[in-house]
């Protein structure tokens, strides 16, 4: 073999290997397992501050959150002040020095997280990174900052203005690759977490721009209708995430009020299976015990952050009663018992429909309790608006 013929070989074997590289491979190695963390908007709104980011920090230390896998601590829209004479981004008066913020939740064995969009302005009308994406990374990156939720709001005055569905989708995806190319010129490895609802179908090209995680639908509430709504239409999309890059069903409500510790306890154990991100949306400084052990289950926790990285989905259905299963690395599943229905059910498994033959093992993860070997049908009562959650193999 010539040695130009070798060299044409070796460039074609290098293509061939780059074409077949999982999307996965583009993520730096971050968000290898699903993000867990807390964000601020879903409690504080507009009222976070550098005090209240300090004081979740230590919270989320205290209670034992950080040793149970939470390691985010994301600020929401509000912190933006204007750019100087030169363009960069300043914080506003709620935030003095965001590098000794970003410093103080570093001390505590946490990350720090930032918002942002691809707008001129966000959401709630403060400073955006359109036009000033690289200079926005780099300060990012100068902060210390490791996580970056890019919310859509600010530009669908550029979208709307595309003229077409086409060409909207195109000002869309090139903003977010705009940011994904500054992000990572910075060579600070960050979460990029693409917040835009769902537009256009996400999951289907979230991950060829970058994204670690891409919000699935419109905002979440304190509500079980609304964490319902969002939750168990997450189906058929799991093919799309897996290790680095996450379908994203919003974030936490669990010890926000507007629930039951049944309906909470629903809201957890879906996320989990659905391999969602966990961030956390409460005070974490004044959470209740009930709270925090919803939020600690270390066994649905284990669900979520299953190495595997598969999403689970619906797999059987009765009246108000469904079933999700997600598959384990360890050839276990876990499998969801939900209850719709604002009175107690009575469902019925068939572990047949999670892929087993015969008798099962299994584990109740909300009770902490082996059950032993069970049959199908496995007949167990399931709280109004609740779940039993197991661990089942064979």
């Amino acid at each position: 073999m010539t040695l130009f013929r070798r060299y044409a070989l070796l460039l074609a074997l290098a293509a061939l290997a780059l074409a077949s590289t999982p999307l996965v491979a583009q993520s730096s190695g971050v968000a290898m397992t699903p993000p867990m963390g807390w964000n601020s908007w879903n409690h504080f709104h507009r009222n976070v501050t550098d005090a209240v980011i300090r004081a979740e920090a230590d919270a989320m230390v205290k209670s034992g959150m950080r040793d149970a896998g939470y390691t985010y601590i994301n600020i929401d829209d509000t912190w933006e002040g204007e750019r100087d004479a030169q363009g960069n981004i300043q914080t506003n008066s709620k935030f003095p020095d965001m590098k000794a913020l970003a410093d103080y939740v570093h001390s505590k064995g946490l990350k720090l997280g930032i918002y942002s969009s691809p707008g001129a302005k966000t959401c709630a009308g403060f400073e955006g990174s359109l036009g000033h994406e690289e200079q926005d990374a780099r300060t990012y990156a100068a902060w210390g900052i490791d996580y970056l939720k890019y919310d859509l709001c600010g530009l669908r005055v550029q979208m709307r203005a595309a003229g077409s569905h086409e060409a909207a989708h195109k000002v869309m995806v090139d903003a977010y690759v705009k940011m994904r190319d500054a992000l990572r010129s910075t060579g600070r490895p960050m979460v990029y977490s693409l917040c835009q609802y769902g537009v256009d179908d996400v999951w289907e090209w979230g991950a060829s721009v970058g994204g670690n995680l891409w919000r699935t639908t419109g905002d979440i509430n304190d509500t079980y209708e609304r964490m319902a709504d969002i939750g168990f239409n997450q189906i058929g999309i799991g093919q799309y995430a897996g290790p680095g890059h996450w379908n994203d069903p919003d974030m936490l409500e669990v010890g926000n009020g507007g629930m039951t510790a049944d309906e909470y306890k629903t809201h957890m154990s879906l996320w989990a299976i659905l391999a969602a991100p966990l961030l956390a949306g409460n005070d974490l400084a004044t959470m209740t015990p009930e709270t925090l052990a919803i939020l600690t289950n270390r066994d649905v926790i284990a669900v979520d952050q299953d190495k595997l990285g598969k999403q689970g989905d619906r797999i059987d259905a009765d009246g108000a009663v469904e079933i999700w299963a997600k598959p384990l690395a360890d050839g276990s599943k876990a499998v969801g018992i939900f209850n719709r229905q604002t009175t107690p059910q009575t469902a019925h498994v068939d572990f047949g429909r999670a892929g087993f033959t015969g008798a099962v093992k299994a584990r109740d993860l909300w009770l902490h309790k082996d059950l032993g070997s069970i049959s199908s049908p496995y007949n167990v009562t399931v709280p109004a608006h609740g779940v039993v959650m197991l661990r089942v193999w064979q």
